[in-house]
């Protein structure tokens, strides 16, 4: 189990995740929670970035278009959070672009619109 990434960073975060879910329940808008997990952030004195801006290169040339990344958590790890039925290919899609895009090796995908917390670790291929 050596070669889990960011294996203590990731129970934190996730730990994080789980109790915003348990006091908020499902229901609320993804802000809501982004301010929630924001919160606790903090209170635990957790490095974090909320909302960080990502640049495009395309053949030396830097688009117009930037991501924003809701988390990126121990400057190494995103956070995506989502609030949908279900997760699908787009939302997947999403996460690899960001940690294409950043150079980080994973996100943690997250709806809280479930009676139960889902999240996914992403994991970079390169």
């Amino acid at each position: 189990m050596d070669d889990y990434l960011f294996k203590n960073e990731s129970y934190s975060i996730v730990g994080i995740l789980f109790e915003v879910h348990k006091n908020l329940g499902k229901g609320f808008s993804e802000i809501v929670y982004k301010d929630a997990i924001e919160y606790k952030l903090q209170h635990l004195g957790i490095l974090y970035e909320r909302e960080k801006e990502y640049s495009v290169c395309y053949k030396n040339t830097i688009l117009k278009h930037k991501f924003y990344a809701d988390f990126v958590i121990y400057d190494k790890i995103i956070l995506k959070i989502k609030t949908v039925d279900c997760f699908n290919n787009a939302h997947y899609n999403q996460c690899l672009n960001y940690l294409k895009i950043s150079g980080n090796q994973l996100a943690i995908l997250t709806n809280f619109n479930l009676i139960s917390l889902e999240y996914k670790r992403i994991i970079s291929s390169r």
